[in-house]
């Protein structure tokens, strides 16, 4: 038997192994295909806020700052808003999608952000708890600013990082813009604002003298600069802040503002796998600023907390802590929307709390729950309408008359039902309690409005202006301090008119409820 021996220099021939299928590569692809697309899609009419915020931004922008003064926010996103209706128009999906578009632009921040603080593995957790949160994919699909506020608390985060280390004015400036921006999109930024810069001023004093304390405090002079920009805008705050306020709701005590806010960056309270995903979120954040990975069975507590993401935790418990503090001292109203501001750090907590597992396959599969059950909220958004107002209109769109009257109690109902009825022509439409148009609210001492106002007068204008026409009433009974209002109205239309038809009941399964009754001549 002979043997052939290579020549020198020649290379032997293998058989070419199957290829290795990078399925975690694929895996992330697919579920950034899925979340990306939740951003752009929802079932929903446009309910109360967004159709205010549609209604606001098409004015002339020499009319929104009065519209706003009126209203109670901020400029910067209605004015991108008024810039991107210009372009693409009001319909449900133009307006929604500069808000998906800014989401989906806060994705490859968030992975620079958990880069940042813990690696390429927490980057990449930090882009798929962010991609697959409820919370992110529904103000994703809102014609509202929280989106944009979750981008510039990111971008914020990093560049305030970059200036720490090297605090030279190209690094500063950012900084500066940034704060800028975020005040002039939602007040509660002052909260994240007041707590990082405290941050900062115990980081300067504890250090001592020296580089990092210089570094320190030209990063505190750079988000001051960027806080006095406020001040052309300070005349404005200050009379909102006295006359419109939250008329909406209640003060409430902090410790229940906190639960409903941990609650609704899991979903809805009234979906089930919300109660699955809180629990695992709460898990993972408390792992993320107390854990330490010891094997692949173990992750274990230090109660002193983890220096790497000490920060964070004190950015999410300091800003939610003063922020619900301040609001129920001040009696203002709380919705967790406003804790968009912290919901950044919170997300990259969670994503901390993931990366501890040092088995694969149990990290992989905590991800894969946060991952799936996060996209059962999102579809679960996709599908759900956030107000009734489409039962009504409806109803008014296909029986409706020129000449018939729509009566809205309270106000509150009237911009998301009146941008269903907005191609139907020649009805006559008031909003009690001032018998103005039902395009906006104004928020302006609503309370002492309401409470002025009569509501057998309001019926009686109602009738005046329907004469021999039909009235089709648009309620919604136990709105705050509108209570009674809307049900001596329908008794005073019903004594006028006996044979009144109820049509549509008030359902408060929807975010925004709301029936109709029809009275015929």
């Amino acid at each position: 038997m002979s043997v052939e021996v290579p020549a020198p220099g020649a290379t032997l021939e293998t058989p070419a192994g199957r290829p290795r299928v990078p399925w975690a590569a694929l895996a992330v692809a697919g579920i950034l295909v899925v979340t990306v697309a939740l951003r752009f899609r929802t079932t929903s009419d446009l309910w109360l806020d967004e159709a205010l915020s549609v209604n606001i931004a098409r004015l002339p922008l020499s009319q929104l700052h009065g519209a706003l003064r009126h209203d109670g926010a901020p400029p910067l996103y209605y004015a991108l808003l008024h810039f991107w209706i210009r372009a693409f128009g009001v319909g449900n999906l133009a307006v929604r999608s500069l808000s998906g578009l800014i989401s989906v632009a806060t994705l490859p921040v968030a992975w620079f952000a958990g880069k940042r603080l813990g690696g390429r593995r927490v980057g990449w957790l930090a882009v798929l708890v962010v991609a697959a949160s409820p919370y992110a994919v529904t103000y994703a699909t809102s014609a509202r600013m929280y989106a944009l506020v979750m981008l510039l608390v990111f971008v914020g985060y990093l560049m305030v990082l970059r200036a720490l280390e090297q605090p030279r004015l190209g690094r500063l400036a950012p900084v500066a813009l940034v704060t800028a921006l975020l005040v002039y999109t939602q007040y509660w930024c002052f909260y994240l604002l007041a707590v990082a810069g405290f941050l900062l001023v115990v980081r300067a004093v504890r250090v001592g003298p020296g580089e990092v304390r210089r570094a320190t405090t030209r990063v505190v002079g750079a988000v001051v600069v960027g806080g006095l920009t406020f001040i052309p805008w300070l005349p404005t705050f200050v009379y909102q802040a006295g006359h419109t306020g939250t008329p909406w709701g209640n003060a409430r005590v902090p410790w229940s503002a906190v639960a409903d806010t941990i609650l609704r960056f899991a979903g809805s309270d009234q979906n089930g796998e919300t109660f699955i995903l809180i629990f695992v979120l709460v898990t993972l954040v408390v792992f993320g600023i107390f854990g330490r990975g010891r094997d692949g069975h173990t992750v274990e507590l230090d109660l002193r907390t983890q220096p790497g993401t000490r920060r964070e935790a004190l950015l999410v418990a300091g800003t939610l802590g003063l922020g619900t503090t301040a609001s129920f001292v001040l009696g203002s109203a709380f919705d967790a929307r406003y804790a968009s501001v912290m919901f950044p750090f919170f997300a990259l907590l969670a994503a901390v709390g993931i990366s501890l597992f040092v088995d694969r396959r149990v990290r992989a599969g905590v991800l894969a729950a946060v991952v799936a059950v996060g996209i059962v909220g999102g579809v679960r958004n996709y599908t759900t309408n956030r107000t009734q107002a489409s039962q009504s209109t409806s109803i008014i769109a296909a029986e409706s008359r020129p000449g018939d009257v729509v009566a809205y109690c309270p106000d509150q109902v009237g911009p998301s039902a009146s941008r269903l009825l907005r191609t139907v022509p020649g009805l006559v439409q008031l909003t009690f309690p001032d018998g103005g148009s039902p395009d906006r609210v104004n928020w302006v001492d609503y309370v002492d409005r309401i409470q002025a106002a009569s509501p057998q007068r309001f019926a009686n204008r109602v009738l005046n202006l329907a004469g021999s026409h039909t009235i089709w009433f648009v309620y919604a009974y136990g709105y705050n301090h509108v209570e009674g209002k809307c049900e001596a109205i329908t008794a005073a239309l019903s004594q006028a008119r006996p044979h009144s038809s109820p049509r549509v009941v008030p359902n408060d399964m929807f975010d925004e409820f709301m029936g109709l009754t029809v009275y015929r001549p």
